[in-house]
Order: structure tokens, then sequence, then C-alpha cells
């Protein structure tokens, strides 16, 4: 989640911004997603989207199934621990929809989120096959409480290192921090021993020579290919390292349609194309295959 910080951060959260409720879904609820055999692995999908906020769309439910019906993907990445636990309820049963634990670091950086959350994100971290949306956010806003955001990315990483879940992925937001985020993932072992992902990357081209050496991968958005800096990374970057996302919806709890999100992602890919000077329909195949490895599920071939 990046962009337009008023938009976002001004909508309501209804009850989910409250203190963590003594009903939720315990944390053993997060063993399921450790499996490598998950739902949906036999059906071959067309398109992913590997960094969107579904639990925070008004019609969550029928965005799932239409883009189901579309053979479209969603990596669900969340932004509190609760928040989390809910989706994986609420979408245990689409088998096209993946669910990250999450703690945005705008959560953590203006005190919603605390000691209680950062340790309830690191505890489902540590028995989850899919993590995100974490990371740093060091841009005006939420600099000042830097400190904040690098102990809860510490507490997940170390969470992570000391749990190890064959497949793991991570989707990982680095506003003006992508050295230091890169730091913390290294210093525990998880650019080799997990898959992580910059969504929409934004950081120098050193930051960027130094995240591609270590393995990570990197999901594109609109906005990302909107800007120069953008779009020339996005050529820059291996094709094996390429990936789509929206980052879907513009406004939490604001209604969205799979329409909306399987047309972001065909611009996507057809700006890609044209930056790269390649075959769309070659780049459109190989970045499902990846995807769909990421997500334990199959793509078209």
């Amino acid at each position: 989640m990046n962009g337009n910080l008023g938009k976002k951060e001004g909508a309501g959260r209804r009850e989910h911004e409250g203190a963590i409720h003594p009903e939720a879904p315990s944390v053993e609820m997060a063993t399921s997603n450790t499996n490598t055999e998950t739902p949906g692995f036999e059906h071959r999908w067309r398109l992913f989207d590997m960094h969107c906020h579904l639990d925070s769309m008004a019609n969550a439910d029928e965005v799932a199934r239409e883009a189901a019906a579309n053979d479209m993907a969603l990596f669900c990445t969340t932004v509190t621990p609760v928040d989390a636990l809910a989706a994986r309820s609420r979408f245990g049963t689409p088998p096209n929809v993946r669910v990250g634990v999450g703690l945005h670091p705008w959560w953590v950086a203006d005190g919603r989120r605390g000691e209680i959350e950062i340790e309830q994100a690191a505890q489902l971290a540590a028995v989850s096959r899919f993590i995100g949306e974490v990371g740093l956010d060091f841009g005006p806003r939420h600099a000042a409480n830097a400190q904040r955001q690098l102990d809860a990315l510490e507490a997940i990483a170390r969470a992570c290192a000391g749990h190890p879940v064959e497949g793991r992925v991570l989707s990982v937001h680095a506003i003006r921090s992508a050295g230091e985020a890169l730091d913390v993932l290294e210093r525990h072992g998880l650019t080799a021993s997990s898959h992580c992902i910059f969504h929409w990357f934004s950081g120098t081209s050193d930051q960027l020579a130094r995240t591609l050496d270590s393995g990570c991968l990197f999901s594109i958005s609109e906005r990302m290919l909107a800007t120069r800096r953008g779009r020339e990374y996005a050529r820059q970057i291996p094709l094996d390292r390429l990936l789509l996302e929206t980052d879907l919806p513009e406004q939490l709890d604001k209604p969205c349609s799979a329409d909306q999100i399987e047309a972001s992602l065909m611009r996507v890919l057809h700006e890609l194309a044209h930056l790269r000077g390649t075959d769309e329909h070659t780049l459109s195949t190989r970045i499902a295959k990846t995807s769909s490895e990421l997500l334990g599920l199959q793509s078209r071939p």
C-alpha cells in the first residue's frame, strides 16, 4: 500500500482499527497456510495480482468470486494481524486467494498498532507461508517513528527465520527505506530462505542493484510505471523477477471489481511489453509462471 496517503489513511477501518478482540481467531489458524499443496492447485490461472488489499474491498467476496470466474488469482495483503486472521476465515474457500499476514508500517508508525500487535504478527508469521504487507516507510509523514517500524519488521523477520516454512513469500513495503528493509531481511537470512517481493520499488539505482543481487522479486503497478524512474527500473529488472500488482482498492473499505483488477493488470502488462520491446504473450506467460509458483498454483501454458 503506497501512493496517496490521505485517501487511504483517511478511510475508516471500523472495528479492525480497535484493539485485538478476545474473540479473534487464534494463532493456530495460521498453520493451514504452511501447506504446499494448497486449494486451487489443479486449476490453471491466467492472471495474478501479487499485491492487493482484497479484504479492504467493501464487496470482497463478490470480487473474489468474479476473479475466480475470470481465471485470476489474488495475493491478499493485509495491514494488521487481526485483519489477516479475519481474511483467512473469510477467504478460506476461494481457490484463487492467498492471504498474507500483515503489519503495515503506517499502522505501526502512527501508533494505531503497538507491542501486542507486533507480537501477534510475529507469532502468525512464524507459522505462515504468506507474509504481507510488512516493511518500512521513512517518508516525511512516517520517518519520525522509524525505530518503531524497524522493531516491528525485525520481530517479524526474526520469527520467520526461527521457523522456516517451505516456499515462504513476503510482500515488502519500502519507501525511502529500501536499504534498511534489505538489511533486516538479509540479517535474518530471508533473502536466501524465502521469496522476498518488493512492492512498488522506489529506491535508488544502487539499491535496485543490491536488491537484485540479493535475489528479490518486484511487483509492478500502474503507479510505479507512472514515473520515469519506475519505468526504467521495470525495463532493467530480469524477466524471472517480474510480477504484476494493482494495490487496489484506491480507498479502504470502498467497492472494487474483478474487471478493475484485470484492466489494471493488463495495462501494466502492455506497458511492460512496450518498455522491454518484447512480445506481450511471452511476457505474460513467464510472469504467470513465476507468480503461480510463488502462490502454489498453476498457470496456463
